[in-house]
């Protein structure tokens, strides 16, 4: 039933990308559109993939953009995930001006994937002491659905607990997490990609305008012509964000960790995380 409901669900989403392409090569100019950078926003869970996601939609008010509604590239309908060669058919098949997202390891078919001429990648971090405590909260208390909730909340009561658990990794049956340094290890590689813009979650929270003023002078560099102001440009996509239309929004503040972690919980960190808060730029030394 479940691939039958993905197929039908998917097969209408083909139509409607088909249409509103249609209607962006009627508005734009096919010319236009043909010559628009297609767009990945591609994130770490837990990073701000919603907010990077509402932004690059904001793109379709300023330029030749499509929104397909398609879900992450390397998920299904049914938010199960694919295979590589799925994952890597989804990437082939967007199309100039087209916009997706999505969660994907630094590492091939990927990186070659995004080299190709024609498209532009906007890779979003954060720091991993707040990924850790909205992870936690997501799991614990948000989606009860989530493969760590059951742990979280029935093996583990206590906030300095879970948050070690999140540090250090979980081997326990039906309950599988990589520790924190695993986690970033598998996204530090799209940081030297030199045809890949990456943005730190804060940046997007704290100075927005400089961050988005990045986005569109990366965008420019990858083949976008934008006829709009860039303050009116700048406007534009700040508007696109709204935190509350996205189900998996809490909070998105930069440096709630401090309200979370013990003492404990730092220690631990800086064990098992080793030198990540330096190599992300977040952290001078280990005396936090």
């Amino acid at each position: 039933m479940a691939n039958f409901q993905d197929t039908a669900k998917g097969g209408l989403k083909q139509a409607r990308w088909h249409i509103r392409r249609a209607r962006v090569a009627l508005q734009w100019g096919l010319g236009a559109l043909g010559s628009t950078p297609s767009v990945l926003g591609n994130a770490m869970p837990k990073s701000g993939s919603h907010l990077l996601s509402q932004i690059l939609v904001g793109l379709t008010q300023i330029g030749p953009f499509v929104n397909p509604g398609f879900p992450p590239v390397n998920r299904s309908e049914s938010n199960i995930a694919l295979s590589d060669e799925a994952v890597l058919s989804n990437l082939q098949r967007m199309r100039p001006g087209d916009i997706r997202y999505g969660y994907l390891h630094s590492r091939e078919p990927y990186l070659t994937a995004v080299k190709s001429p024609g498209r532009a990648t906007v890779f979003l971090y954060r720091d991993p002491r707040d990924m850790l405590v909205s992870h936690v909260f997501f799991a614990t208390e948000m989606r009860t659905g989530h493969g760590m909730h059951r742990y979280y909340t029935e093996v583990l009561d206590n906030m300095e607990d879970r948050l070690n658990a999140a540090i250090e990794g979980v081997r326990q049956p039906g309950h599988e997490l990589s520790s924190v340094r695993k986690r970033y290890d598998d996204y530090l590689g799209w940081l030297d990609h030199p045809d890949v813009l990456s943005l730190r979650f804060e940046d997007l929270v704290v100075d927005r305008q400089m961050a988005l003023e990045r986005i569109l002078t990366y965008l420019v560099c990858r083949g976008f012509v934008c006829s709009t102001p860039l303050v009116e440009a700048i406007e534009v996509l700040d508007r696109a964000v709204a935190p509350e239309k996205s189900g998996t929004f809490r909070k998105g503040e930069a440096g709630e960790w401090r309200e979370h972690f013990s003492e404990e919980n730092k220690e631990r960190f800086k064990l098992v995380a080793g030198d990540l808060l330096i190599r992300l730029g977040y952290e001078s030394d280990d005396d936090w």
